[in-house]
């Protein structure tokens, strides 16, 4: 294979792996850009940098958007020279940067690809190693890339990638992310979620002993634990065994019972206000939430409001919103994963997850009525959509690139027809 050809073969393959790569990752931080900027702030926070909430979704906003743009002017290799130029930075920022994480562990996973797919912080630096090989490679041989654009459209599909993921950010934040991909999705058992199996595999730990100055590791069957003469310094986790998808689950009431299996074990509906910080909940739907619950009491369902703040906040909430409801206490992490909304309500069944409805979706008593009385009269636990949005979602991103590509394609073959024509 003569040298020219092989050089653009691999150009075109690093094209193809760093525009999907970054397309597929600022795809899936734009279905929840909440957590997104949860794991920002915890990214600031461990660098000793606190700006507050709304710098943290802000920063993460652009953050997404920028990413996304640079892997769809990747893959179609619009303004080559500036973009695999703007993929190299980026991938000169991020490798170092994840190599800090693998050897520090600041924050328990990069966080790269959100919850969808999610690993180590030494898996992330050595992608990222590879990517940036990528990168170098492609911003060295930029020329040898095929466009799939003249120059006259290429501000159109790079604008129009930008302001197309910030507005999907923004949809997902003011709703709940169009895919779940945590634990407590739509369907789950929440207590089947918890179960270890019997043949699960086990931590094993090394046991670290000490004799005469002399330090050994011993596995757990060889512990000298009948010679006296050995001193017990420390342990050290060397496989972990199997980690259910939830390793804790606790609602507490207010004398600081964990009442979670009690409500799981409780039959009919059970409706649950999540609000992880009642201080910064929203309150613009207050009225839904309190027709929500006249409609629980009218119909004999058990409601709870369930939050991380303290007492005195309870206490202010209740009496700024009306509420009638008691409230149950949990971790703060705990709420934020269960439901992208800060308030939101989630509506469980012996502790699987019906459905769940961010503040802005909160149905009415016909609605909320109908959803109910679906759920009891029919046991499949599935997520109900007539439609899947994500083909809505495509159609509106690639509909406008397609149609912006022919009518460039046209204009340039009438202008090449033209230019013929002359000569």
């Amino acid at each position: 294979m003569p040298k020219r050809i092989l050089i653009k073969t691999i150009a075109e393959c690093c094209r193809v792996l760093l525009g999907g790569t970054l397309i597929f990752s600022g795809t899936v931080k734009a279905i929840d850009p909440m957590g997104t900027a949860i794991k920002t702030g915890e990214y600031l926070a461990s660098f000793g940098m606190e700006y507050g909430k709304w710098f943290e979704l802000l920063l993460s906003f652009n953050i997404i958007a920028v990413e996304f743009m640079l892997g769809v002017c990747m893959l179609t290799a619009v303004y080559r020279k500036l973009t695999t130029l703007g993929v190299l930075i980026f991938m000169s920022f991020m490798t170092p940067l994840t190599l800090y994480l693998a050897v520090f562990n600041p924050v328990p996973d990069c966080g790269c690809f959100g919850d969808a797919w999610i690993i180590t912080n030494w898996q992330t630096f050595y992608k990222n190693l590879v990517l940036l090989a990528a990168a170098v490679f492609a911003w060295m041989y930029y020329k040898q890339l095929t466009s799939f654009y003249t120059y006259r459209s290429y501000w159109f599909v790079g604008l129009f990638s930008y302001l197309f993921c910030l507005g999907f950010c923004y949809w997902n934040y003011n709703h709940l992310p169009i895919t779940d991909f945590r634990p407590y999705k739509v369907g789950a058992n929440i207590p089947k979620l918890m179960e270890v199996p019997p043949d699960a595999p086990q931590d094993e730990y090394v046991f670290i002993y000490q004799k005469n100055g002399e330090t050994k590791e011993f596995k757990l069957e060889d512990v000298p634990a009948d010679d006296s003469t050995w001193t017990y310094v420390d342990a050290r986790l060397v496989k972990q065994g199997f980690v259910p998808k939830v390793s804790s689950f606790g609602l507490f009431n207010e004398q600081g019972e964990n009442v979670a299996d009690e409500l799981f074990t409780r039959p009919g509906i059970v409706m649950l206000l999540v609000a992880y910080r009642l201080e910064e909940a929203s309150d613009k739907h207050i009225d839904e939430i309190n027709h929500a619950y006249d409609y629980a009491m009218e119909h004999k369902l058990t409601f709870y409001g369930v939050t991380g703040s303290s007492d005195g906040h309870i206490a202010e909430w209740v009496k700024h919103t009306g509420a009638d409801y008691p409230f149950l206490t949990a971790d703060e992490v705990l709420l934020k994963t269960i439901i992208r909304s800060n308030p939101g309500m989630v509506l469980l069944r012996e502790g699987t997850i019906l459905a769940k409805w961010h503040h802005n979706d909160i149905p009415g008593e016909d609605e909320l009525d109908t959803v109910i009385n679906g759920y009891l009269n029919d046991n499949r636990m599935e997520n109900r959509t007539d439609h899947n949005p994500w083909l809505s979602v495509i159609a509106a991103f690639v509909l406008p690139l397609l149609l912006v590509w022919i009518y460039d394609y046209l204009r340039n073959r009438r202008y090449r027809g033209i230019k013929n024509t002359y000569n």
